[in-house]
């Protein structure tokens, strides 16, 4: 189930604010909150973006405080906030654990959030990663994965079958029905997040689509697809990519390393170089040192690279 348009290299942007490790949190978001998030959010309906996209983390242990931070809004809460004040754009879950919740409600909200967007629900799902979060919840750390295999088997047939019989370790589904059904038939896709060996084989068993957790790699893409043509013949995957921090134009500032920056053309140019890999995705992200910087940077993308992009 591919829902990049055929051909096409399209763009996203996982959303500042809402997530704030300190591994990518500017400083500017740590006193910003609703309003900026809106604001961004339509410069990116405004500006061709395919998708933006809200974390899942429900708690964060003293521990990793320090790194992680505790900062991360609620997946469900701020996507359907951005459902009514976005048109266009497609709201992803980058990534939602669905095994800590049952499998009715993830399906239920998802299914919600489709009913109220008009049908640009893109659920992306992945194992989750913090130990204290699993046990806080109840749900075993050590076999996250099947859980996340079976979670998402009993999406699927949650969000395709009215009546669906489906049934796990712990919770049974039998007889009940789900009210409001997804506008996107059959369903809305499901992208697979994460780089290990076992999620790019998830992504190719399971998977419309996959994210990786940073920058994909010509080997996992084809580790990938030749799964995916094992175990499911042609039916295609939308595969992505997460590309290095951008500037676009010249900065009036010093840029950190590794940053790609320059005129729109040039750019599109280095971010074209994906399609090779059989990438159709590029989640992109902006050096800013404040909000507004941040929206002119998405202006500026629109305006100069994007065009390029299918060249």
């Amino acid at each position: 189930m591919r829902v990049v348009p055929e051909g096409r290299l399209v763009y996203g942007i996982q959303l500042p604010i809402q997530a704030q490790s300190t591994v990518f949190v500017a400083d500017w978001e740590r006193a910003a909150g609703a309003d900026e998030l809106v604001r961004i959010a339509r410069k990116c309906d405004e500006n061709g973006f395919f998708y933006v996209a809200v974390c899942d983390h429900v708690a964060i242990p003293r521990r990793m405080a320090d790194a992680m931070s505790t900062v991360w809004f609620d997946t469900i809460a701020t996507l359907g906030m951005l459902a009514g004040v976005t048109r266009q754009v497609r709201l992803l879950s980058h990534v939602y654990v669905p095994h800590y919740r049952h499998p009715l409600q993830v399906a239920k909200a998802f299914a919600t959030l489709d009913v109220l967007s008009k049908g640009r629900v893109i659920l992306g799902v992945g194992a989750g990663h913090v130990p204290e979060e699993f046990e806080a919840l109840g749900v075993d750390f050590h076999a996250r994965g099947r859980l996340l295999d079976e979670a998402i088997d009993a999406v699927d047939r949650l969000l395709t079958t009215s009546f669906a019989e489906v049934a796990g370790p712990t919770w049974k589904v039998h007889d009940l029905e789900m009210a409001p059904r997804p506008v996107q038939q059959p369903r809305p896709p499901i992208w697979v997040g994460g780089s290990s060996p076992a999620a790019v084989r998830r992504a190719a068993e399971r998977g419309d689509g996959w994210l990786p957790q940073g920058m994909a790699t010509a080997e996992q893409v084809a580790a990938l697809l030749e799964h995916r043509r094992a175990v499911r013949g042609d039916d295609p995957i939308d595969l992505g990519t997460i590309t290095p921090w951008l500037y676009v134009g010249q900065a009036s500032h010093d840029l950190p390393p590794h940053t790609l920056t320059g005129e729109g053309a040039g750019i599109a140019e280095t971010l074209r170089r994906y399609r090779d890999l059989g990438v159709n995705h590029l989640q992109v992200h902006f050096r800013a040192r404040s909000g507004e910087e941040l929206e002119d940077q998405l202006d500026a993308f629109g305006r100069d690279v994007a065009p390029h992009l299918n060249d």
